[in-house]
């Protein structure tokens, strides 16, 4: 596989077809956990991991996977990867395992994990399965960190608490910035808002940059609707 190839697959991941700002997946623990920064980065390291292993795994096995049974085949295989993952945080990183709770094994249930490897990893080779699980892994993971980091920047007025739950040592209060905040931020409804504001800020800069595209294009080749022409 290309370098070209692995690029395109970490930005089509990252910005072009975001699981969580795009395709809408995984919504339950994005917006369940993502009170903080911190939160946000565990559960989205844990995704990423498990989301790149299952592709790899799927795609070095897909030969011998019958049709019939391949999607309880998936699920086994990720449930087995987010089992280790789960112990792996119970004794690395206890504290952060408690805040996250049940979130991590739910990653099991998780429909963007399912969908690449059932769309991508069961019908393309190791390499770019690889590739495409660490692109939409990442795309998931910044979208978690980003609106963890909003939410607690917001909701309690600091940004980078806790990180001792990854780092180890003391108790960490992060960078406070003002003495409080809006709680609205950190609640349910929070979560909802932040993700609409995420998504919505998304589709504002994707329209400018079709707008600037077309600006620069040659006016025979443009069309009234937006479509371009098939004219060389």
């Amino acid at each position: 596989m290309t370098s070209g190839g692995s690029i395109e697959q970490l930005r089509t991941g990252l910005w072009k077809d975001n699981p969580g700002l795009v395709q809408l997946l995984g919504l339950c623990p994005l917006l369940a956990v993502t009170t903080t920064f911190v939160n946000g980065l565990g559960l989205g390291i844990a995704t990423l991991v498990v989301l790149a292993c299952s592709n790899v795994l799927v795609s070095a096995t897909r030969r011998w996977i019958r049709p019939e049974i391949r999607i309880p085949i998936y699920v086994l295989i990720i449930a087995s990867l987010v089992t280790c993952i789960e112990l792996m945080f119970k004794a690395w990183f206890p504290s952060l395992d408690r805040s996250l709770g049940i979130f991590i094994p739910l990653i099991v249930t998780n429909c963007a994990i399912v969908a690449r490897a059932e769309v991508f990893a069961s019908r393309n080779p190791v390499g770019p399965s690889l590739a495409d699980g660490i692109g939409m892994g990442a795309g998931f993971t910044l979208l978690l960190v980003t609106i963890g980091a909003f939410r607690e920047l917001i909701g309690q007025g600091s940004i980078l608490s806790r990180m001792d739950m990854i780092l180890g040592g003391d108790a960490m209060s992060g960078l406070i910035l003002v003495d409080g905040g809006w709680l609205l931020a950190i609640l349910p409804p929070g979560a909802f808002f932040s993700l609409a504001l995420a998504v919505a800020v998304k589709n504002v800069i994707d329209r400018r940059r079709e707008a600037a595209r077309r600006a620069h294009m040659p006016r025979s080749l443009r069309r009234p609707d937006g479509a371009t022409s098939n004219r060389a």
